[in-house]
């Protein structure tokens, strides 16, 4: 069963984006190629065909192999909702809510599901790229790991290192690396790759050798920077300071604790008539923009109290006066309400709390969780538009007449009656190019020739060719037991 491990010296080396950009080369020279993370931490989550839930840097991963995303290539995801707990979804459905000290009792029990889902991509593709997560220098963690060497030697797959040279000291993070790890584990490891150099990759010579020579391990490259990252959805929140500049119509996005899913802002942020503000807390809202956005979160009423905390709900008061328009998404809209009732203590203790009351709706959080593909006419355009849900909750109330879009000829979401302000549950609007074109229409502008998921590609595309130059793919794939060497295709 052909397969690679990358793992990294940290969180946010760059794996997510090598292993995509690894996968579109080898689809490239011709390799069925499928993407597989056993363990995943994010609240940035995809929506999957077969009705479940994935970290986007699979789905993301999944697009560079030329497939749909499925539950399988992230069998266990992490969704935090508070500084200890998170949400535990298994093969796409939820299966808990634990405390993190409770994590490693059950992690035990999820091997069996990984090993499942690593095994049926196996069985259907030539090559199974597979991203760790964080670093297995994280050895008190390594117990009944599943995320990193655990699973390397449970599935006896290779490893590759990767280390982020941009911050610092990427001899001591490789090196390091190897002088904790036990000596089964540390066997695993094959080879490095140093990621993110900026200048000329021949200043770092010395280095690269002094790596080899206290590792014993093959370099398999120094790759640089790669200027178009910022192009695709990211994942890890912190890349949230990524914002667009200079255009003419302003948009706000107050930076919630527990956001979610904010890669619904992505294709904003490449229109050059927008100039998307990302707010972070302490700071004010401002107040020249035409429109805020109240993002997704994976707690509502904690990042209810979070936005009255900062005086937000202030600000957003304040915008309305001044003509303003808001938008929410899933937990914004919900927040936008006038009421939010938890009646099973999903997301905290039992109770209710009063919302900003700008949407006359009112949210009940109910068990069942909503995730599903969606097809809707936006009411204010007509404009059809894909996107999808994901999301604890029911949302009633008279502005619930005025819906934001219809779903197989049913209501979607609400609006105020002034249309000032708009909240709705669909994730992914503004991928859909003529959905985006008629949205920044209503702000009083004109959107870009921009095509967005062609973009993507021509992105994904430049990424492996970027990785071609400069790592030893053919190497790479030898080593994940890949007979192919065809060239990458120009």
């Amino acid at each position: 069963m052909p397969a690679l491990m990358i793992q990294g010296t940290g969180s946010n080396v760059g794996k997510s984006l090598f292993v995509a950009g690894l996968a579109r080369a080898a689809l490239r020279r011709g390799l069925r190629v499928a993407p597989f993370k056993p363990q995943n931490m994010s609240n940035n989550a995809a929506v999957t065909a077969n009705g479940g839930e994935i970290g986007r840097a699979q789905a993301l991963q999944a697009l560079a192999c030329g497939l749909a995303p499925h539950t399988d290539m992230n069998p266990v995801l992490l969704k935090p909702e508070s500084d200890r707990g998170s949400q535990v979804v298994v093969q796409g459905q939820v299966r808990a809510t634990v405390q993190a000290r409770d994590y490693a009792k059950l992690k035990p029990t999820l091997m069996p599901a990984v090993l499942e889902s690593f095994h049926r991509l196996s069985a259907a593709h030539d090559l199974v790229l597979v991203e760790g997560a964080g670093s297995p220098a994280e050895v008190n963690l390594r117990h009944n790991d599943i995320a990193n060497m655990g699973f390397a030697c449970a599935a006896n797959v290779p490893v590759v290192l990767v280390g982020d040279i941009d911050r610092g000291g990427v001899i001591a993070q490789i090196i390091g690396t190897q002088a904790v790890l036990s000596d089964t584990d540390a066997a695993m490891i094959k080879g490095f790759i140093v990621n993110k150099f900026r200048g000329d990759p021949g200043l770092f010579d010395d280095g690269y050798a002094l790596i080899r020579q206290k590792t014993g391990w093959t370099g398999f490259g120094v790759l640089p920077w790669f200027t178009q990252a910022a192009t695709l959805p990211a994942e890890d929140a912190l890349d949230l300071r990524r914002a667009s500049s200079g255009g003419r119509i302003k948009v706000a996005v107050p930076m919630l604790s527990r956001i979610a899913n904010f890669d619904d802002l992505d294709p904003l942020a490449q229109e050059p008539a927008i100039d998307l503000a990302l707010v972070p807390a302490g700071q004010a809202l401002p107040g020249d923009c035409e429109l805020i956005i109240l993002p997704g979160t994976k707690n509502t009423r904690l990042d209810l109290a979070f936005v009255r905390a900062q005086g937000w709900d202030i600000d957003l008061k304040a915008h309305l006066r001044r003509g303003g328009r808001i938008l929410g998404i899933c937990g914004g809209y919900q927040i936008l309400g006038t009421l939010i009732s938890d009646p099973m203590g999903l997301e905290g203790p039992i109770g209710s709390v009063p919302g900003l009351g700008h949407l006359n709706v009112e949210t009940t959080m109910l068990a069942e969780k909503h995730v599903r593909l969606v097809e809707a006419v936006h009411a204010k355009s007509a404009q059809p538009v894909r996107g999808y849900e994901i999301h604890l909750g029911e949302t009633e109330g008279p502005d619930r007449l005025r819906p934001f879009a219809t779903v197989q000829g049913k209501a979607e979401g609400a609006q105020s009656a002034d249309g000032l302000v708009s909240g709705t549950y669909l994730h992914g609007l503004f991928t859909d190019d003529r959905f985006r074109a008629a949205f920044i229409s209503s702000l009083g502008g004109q959107a870009s020739t921009l095509r967005y998921s062609e973009k993507m590609e021509q992105t994904l595309d430049a990424l492996a060719a970027h990785i071609e130059r400069s790592v030893d793919v053919t190497g790479l794939l030898r080593l994940a037991g890949c007979a192919q060497e065809t060239p990458l295709a120009e």
